[in-house]
């Protein structure tokens, strides 16, 4: 029975190890989203608008499964911020559903998604939440300067962003719903970790993927602050 179970251990780890390595690439991926977003000079999210974030989400590479309409797919990572202005770990999100429109004839597109109230980010947590439903979104407005009180869309909740072929530009997204992905988080986090915790840093990753997108957040706060 020893002899068994040392073999379905040594069977099972590296599946293990190549599903973290999963995690550890979508996480890569955000953070090159997100640094390659925020050093776009004149056309990007503007600065008071990451200021003012309660939490930020990316998702590399949203492919259309239709072609003019239908559902997307996506995944990637959601961070908060906390009540001392500094960044959470980021928990792993699912994307899906919807019929938001890509530019012509893209069929993939990094999205970024700017929460400006708490409220989107707990019904997340809370269970699966749709834009445009659940909270107003609205394709956000760019240049690091631009002031969204001019916007015009004071009552969505959540900005919304893509970026495809070099071209970076707000998207519309109702009907896309964003879910936990608790499996992911498991691999990175631990098998007992919820999303909650992880949002309230009460969880430690276990790879340093997702750190660096947290910092990069840091980074960028940083910045729109001076």
């Amino acid at each position: 029975m020893r002899l068994a179970l040392t073999a379905l251990l040594a069977l099972l780890l590296p599946l293990s190890a190549a599903a973290q390595d999963r995690e550890i690439e979508r996480a890569n991926n955000a953070v090159r989203v997100l640094t390659e977003v925020l050093e776009i000079p004149e056309e990007s999210i503007p600065e008071r608008l990451i200021r003012e974030a309660e939490a930020i989400a990316v998702l590399p590479d949203v492919v259309k499964a239709g072609l003019g309409f239908g559902g997307r797919a996506g995944r990637g990572l959601i961070a908060v911020r906390g009540a001392d202005g500094t960044w959470s770990n980021p928990s792993f999100i699912n994307l899906g559903g919807g019929s938001f429109g890509f530019q012509a004839g893209v069929q993939a597109a990094d999205v970024v998604l700017v929460f400006r109230t708490r409220r989107g980010v707990d019904n997340i947590v809370n269970g699966k939440f749709t834009l445009g439903a659940d909270a107003g979104v609205a394709a956000g407005p760019l240049g690091r300067n631009a002031q969204a009180s001019t916007d015009g869309r004071l009552e969505a909740e959540i900005f919304s962003y893509s970026r495809a072929r070099g071209l970076f530009a707000g998207i519309a997204l109702d009907g896309a719903v964003i879910a936990i992905d608790n499996r992911a988080n498991r691999r990175v986090y631990g098998r007992d970790v919820t999303a909650r915790m992880i949002l309230e840093n009460r969880a430690r990753p276990q790879v340093d993927a997702v750190v660096a997108f947290r910092d990069k957040l840091e980074e960028a706060s940083a910045r729109a602050a001076r």
